[in-house]
């Protein structure tokens, strides 16, 4: 089975063809900032990252006419419960409207579509478990603010993807397990999956949980409060604050986990006591998760690029175990994962979903 994926990023598109599970070519082509810049909004690039798909394609001597399949990053759209969704005409319109939000994987579906277009042949365009995957149980939903309700908007695609293979490897079934899932990346998020459906989960991108290399994770609102109203900053400042200027990077100036664990071997107290602080809340976390599964854990799997650290898996290890088997899965690999998402789905051992 040839499956093609596409994962359109911000300032590149990633290229990816198997056959069956395994890779046969992989390309990241690199867009400059005057080639992204000429664009106003995002949806604009459709046209450019076409071309430049279909012109690596040919480069690689790809026969469109061979693909089983073309599967694209999912975008941002309303809130859907996780798993392989087949790309029709709701989904293209709500991505074009951007009903949640601007973003480069939007543009996943709607490259995956024109690819099946160009082939000729009767297969199908899919995503597989985009990022706002939201399954959470009614309990999760309420923040203490009727205004501001908890939504799930996390890592789903490598959380699901990296379940399944755990899964696998024990011969069992996804959907009998139940799983505490950590991405360790730029954002963190820890995922409380239960029989396949992830329950509850922190909010990673917009300042919720353990703080990151990156973002803040939760703050303590009254501080926050007044933050807000000093005076000092505008709305995209603090923003910015919460997403890409906060964590490990505000405290260390540097979002670079290589550089934090040199400066902790060279003795950098300082570095070390807060890089071992984001280990301790990603451990907390943790155990906020066990809770809501109520003790029955069958494993705790960390994956993502920090998930490389042995330093921070280790420091997380100590204080988790406990609770249950702690596996490491490190790195992500989102074009492997789009691929088996539909290649699983093909074989009949996931159901395809049709977006309404």
């Amino acid at each position: 089975m040839k499956i093609l994926a596409l994962n359109p990023g911000s300032t590149s598109t990633k290229i990816g063809l198997y056959e069956d599970c395994d890779l046969v070519f992989a390309k990241t082509i690199r867009h400059t900032a005057d080639e992204i810049l000429q664009y106003p909004k995002i949806i604009d690039q459709y046209s450019f990252r076409r071309d430049v798909i279909i012109k690596t394609i040919n480069e690689q001597g790809i026969d469109l006419s061979e693909l089983d399949a073309v599967v694209g990053r999912g975008g941002l759209l309303k809130p859907i419960p996780g798993g392989v969704y087949r790309v029709n005409d709701t989904l293209i319109a709500d991505l074009k409207k951007e009903i949640m939000g601007e973003h480069a994987s939007n543009l996943g579906a709607i490259l995956a579509n024109e690819i099946v277009l160009k082939s000729g042949k009767d297969i199908g365009a899919f995503i597989v478990d985009p990022v706002v995957v939201d399954e959470l149980c009614d309990l999760a939903r309420y923040s203490g603010r009727p205004e501001l309700p908890r939504i799930s908007i996390f890592h789903a695609l490598n959380q699901k993807a990296v379940s399944r293979r755990y899964a696998r490897e024990h011969n069992k079934r996804y959907e009998d397990l139940n799983l505490i899932v950590v991405h360790l990346g730029g954002g963190i998020t820890v995922g409380a999956h239960e029989k396949g459906r992830v329950i509850d989960v922190n909010n990673g991108l917009d300042g919720d949980g353990p703080f990151s290399p990156e973002r803040t994770g939760s703050l303590p609102v009254g501080a926050l409060a007044k933050l807000c109203f000093s005076g000092r900053f505008q709305l995209h400042e603090i923003r910015k604050m919460i997403t890409g200027r906060g964590g490990i990077v505000a405290y260390l100036n540097t979002n670079d986990s290589m550089e934090v664990e040199n400066r902790i071997e060279q003795g950098d107290n300082e570095a070390e006591l807060i890089y071992k602080s984001m280990a301790y809340q990603i451990a907390k976390e943790i155990g906020q998760c066990s809770t809501v599964l109520m003790g029955n854990v069958d494993a705790i799997l960390l994956t993502g690029g920090l998930a490389n650290s042995k330093m921070v898996t280790d420091w997380i290890k100590e204080r988790t175990s406990f609770i249950a088997p702690v596996e490491v899965y490190p790195g992500e690999d989102e074009l492997q994962a789009l691929s088996e998402g539909v290649y699983f789905a093909l074989n009949g051992e996931q159901e395809i979903i049709e977006y309404v």
